[in-house]
């Protein structure tokens, strides 16, 4: 019987030697890398981000000039165009891009929510304050997309 237990133990040491030497290190997976189709996909949107940001300074204007009538519609125009482009270049990303994207998406929103509350309260310093933030918001996003879209 002792002899019938060595021998069943060298099979066993023998059999999961053999699986583990079999096992080998995993196969190198390539990191994800964008294709051609989706950085098309992002330059259609990437201009039109663009341009929103580069008018900052006009919002910034508007602002303090108090004028909030105008203030409403440049959120409720350019910048909420601008917001909805950010949402349609979010599945064009990379996954470990996507999560940060859509919170810096649902940043900018809560940032725009916030001047809309300042313009109708006319609380300049809330308004301009979020304004900058939200543009901060857009400029994060920007800094997400691949190098080759951006240019």
């Amino acid at each position: 019987m002792a002899r019938q237990r060595s021998i069943f133990s060298l099979i066993l040491v023998l059999l999961a030697t053999f699986l583990i030497s079999c096992g080998g290190p995993g196969v190198a997976v390539a990191p994800p890398t964008y294709t051609t189709a989706q950085i098309e996909k992002i330059q259609l949107y990437v201009p039109e981000i663009q341009a929103v940001l580069d008018r900052s300074e006009e919002l910034k204007s508007l602002i303090q000039k108090q004028d909030w009538i105008n203030v409403s519609n440049f959120i409720h125009g350019p910048v909420t165009s601008a917001r909805l482009n950010l949402t349609y270049v979010t599945p064009n990303l990379l996954p470990n891009d996507q999560a940060k994207a859509r919170q810096i998406t649902r940043d900018l929103f809560n940032h725009l929510v916030k001047v809309n509350q300042g313009a109708s309260s006319s609380n300049a310093q809330v308004a301009l304050s979020n304004s900058e933030a939200a543009f901060a918001d857009i400029d994060k996003f920007l800094q997400l997309l691949p190098e080759a879209s951006t240019q």
